[in-house]
């Protein structure tokens, strides 16, 4: 799972990422609307968005209004101070799926957490299949065949990326902006890492492996058909 968490308040954020790091969730921090914005319209996506409202740019409800034109799906968790009914309210009536007001209990901001991925999953699935490739969203596990793997939760992310993308052929800065986020310099050699940590764990021996180099191009998930 991987979420974004808009916050400008560095203290704050970096308490919020760190606990969410700690329970598993890929995080990727940034401290204003503009900011969140540009990755959104780069096509970065997250399995759930942690919003605050008083940004020192864009506002959170206006960050919430232009997501929403065109992403009814991911859930959005409103994170503020001003608690007062009118602006719960007016967030719900946006499109957010919960108004949690500061300060909080990062407990219970985790078991918000939960609740939205669960309610996502049911709607949507907890399973993604290609092939004999399963990746099980709710127990976050990969499994070929009759084999089960562990993932770390990098690991985890990038499987899950190429899947959604099956078949397509993905540039090593697409990996990087969809899986860890604005903060890697595009020159890192981090997919390439992982990629080889996910071929090392899921590849079959004496097998072509399940994630295709593309001279010039990048890596992709092999089709449907290659990986049966």
């Amino acid at each position: 799972m991987r979420l974004l968490l808009v916050e400008d308040e560095s203290r704050v954020a970096s308490f919020i990422a760190r606990g969410l790091e700690d329970a598993g969730y890929a995080t990727d921090v940034v401290g204003s609307g503009k900011s969140a914005l540009a990755l959104f319209r780069a096509g970065t996506e997250w399995d759930l968005i942690l919003l605050d409202v008083g940004l020192p740019d864009v506002d959170g409800f206006e960050v919430l209004t232009e997501i929403r034109k065109s992403n009814q799906s991911t859930p959005i968790v409103m994170l503020t101070a001003r608690g007062d009914v009118p602006s719960r309210v007016k967030g719900l009536d946006l499109g957010a799926d919960d108004y949690l007001p500061k300060p909080f209990d990062f407990d219970e901001l985790l078991a918000r957490v939960r609740a939205q991925l669960r309610h996502d999953r049911q709607r949507y699935g907890s399973v993604i299949q290609a092939g004999s490739l399963t990746l099980d969203l709710k127990a976050r596990k990969a499994i070929r065949g009759e084999r089960s793997f562990d993932l770390t939760s990098r690991e985890f992310a990038l499987l899950e990326f190429l899947l959604r993308h099956q078949g397509q052929v993905l540039t090593r800065s697409q990996i990087l902006s969809g899986v860890w986020g604005y903060e890697f310099d595009p020159q890192s050699n981090v997919v390439d890492v992982y990629v080889g940590y996910l071929r090392s764990k899921l590849d079959e021996p004496d097998a072509e492996s399940l994630i295709e180099t593309v001279r010039g191009g990048g890596y992709r998930l092999r089709s449907l058909q290659a990986v049966e």
